[in-house]
């Protein structure tokens, strides 16, 4: 038996933030990350939105760019003491998932990070609350998806939470709240929706609902990436709904081990996590296509690459890619990025062991051990 499961209500396109007026409750916590959707209005408008329903606020406010367990204890913490029965997670993945975590641990205030990062093993949630999500960056789909990625500030390790309890009640999808969002985030969030929609097309769950919804977005950013980093505000949109479709697949279809890399390096090498995927995936899709390489193949048929066979366009696809890299001044490398050697030496081991047992790996369409890890770790360093 295969499930699709996605929030009850998504609200996209223009102006859908007045969506947040009509919500049923009493109280929010509104989380959010950095000053920047103070500056521009958003969180005023939110907060608006919010009174005219009667619903009293609370902001938690600071979350990281990686999230730590800390920072989602003490903003549970908050939420104990204000009693909400709304959770509103506003801006990229980053805030989003903090408030997810915060939602988790405020319901189940016993549980421990290692418990809450066993696939799929949550408890029941709503007890005390529903959560409603509010997009404003263009690429981790996460106000549609099961997942919430938090780090130990302690060790540096990410830790992917996986169960579709965490899945939004209510997603906001605002083209407007992407509308200004600066190139290098765009560049990033961009390829980080493209590897959300290629891992969930290849992954060895799919299924026709996910395929559907990620081949249709692998389209869309092909298309609308490049000028939408040129300033594009069309196509800036269409990169606001392609990345929530490319959620709602990955959710489903789970992922592959371009983010088993990316989880268990990105906090130790100081690498965003957009910019990380966009490195990994042309390897991964080398590496993964000596088995599997049929719909990559299908991937690169839709985007009309070049290839008499099913690997030569699985190597066009991973060709083309890296020339969307280089379009989108993402580096090519690790060492490109800047990352010293001798530092990625010695973090080498730690970061294949990590990845292999990453929840991701799973889902992956080939096997990997961690000779086979760490190899690509060292192409995605030195290049080919």
């Amino acid at each position: 038996m295969a499930s699709f499961i996605i929030p009850r209500e998504t609200y996209f396109g223009s102006g859908v933030i007045s969506e947040l007026g009509k919500l049923k409750g009493k109280k929010a916590s509104i989380v959010i990350g950095g000053g920047s959707i103070k500056r521009n209005g958003g969180l005023a408008r939110i907060e608006a939105e919010l009174r005219s329903a009667g619903i009293e606020t609370q902001v938690i406010e600071g979350v990281e760019s990686d999230p730590t367990i800390q920072t989602v204890l003490a903003g549970a913490e908050q939420m104990r003491a204000f009693g909400p029965d709304l959770i509103v997670g506003v801006g990229g993945g980053s805030p989003i998932d903090a408030a997810k975590a915060m939602w988790l641990f405020y319901e189940q205030p016993d549980m421990a990070l290692d418990k809450a990062a066993v696939p799929f093993s949550l408890p029941t949630l709503r007890k005390k609350a529903r959560f409603v999500a509010v997009s404003t960056t263009s690429g981790t789909g996460t106000e549609v998806t099961s997942f919430s990625v938090i780090t130990d500030g302690e060790t540096g390790i990410k830790y992917p939470i996986a169960d579709y309890n965490l899945t939004p009640d209510v997603a906001i999808v605002d083209t407007d709240l992407s509308a200004d969002l600066p190139p290098r985030l765009v560049a990033h969030t961009g390829m980080d929706a493209l590897t959300h929609s290629i891992e969930a097309y290849v992954s060895n769950v799919s299924n026709d609902f996910t395929d559907g919804l990620a081949i249709k977005a692998i389209e869309m950013i092909d298309r609308y990436v490049q000028p939408s980093y040129e300033g594009d505000k069309d196509a800036r949109a269409k990169m606001h709904i392609a990345q929530c479709m490319a959620g709602m697949s990955f959710s489903n279809a789970i992922l592959g081990i371009v983010h088993s890399m990316a989880h268990k390096s990105g906090s130790i090498l100081n690498l965003p996590h957009g910019c990380a995927n966009a490195i990994f995936l042309p390897h991964v899709i080398a590496y993964n296509a000596v088995e599997a390489p049929a719909k990559y193949a299908e991937i690169a048929e839709r985007l009309g690459l070049a290839g008499s066979t099913d690997q030569e366009k699985a190597t066009a696809l991973s060709a083309h890619i890296e020339a969307m890299n280089k379009g989108l001044d993402i580096p090519a490398t690790l060492a490109d990025f800047g990352v010293d050697e001798a530092f990625f030496k010695e973090n080498l081991e730690r970061m294949a062991e990590g990845a292999v047992a990453d929840p991701c790996t799973g889902t992956n369409p080939r096997c990997i051990d961690k000779d086979g890890m760490r190899t690509l770790f060292e192409l995605a360093y030195y290049g080919k």
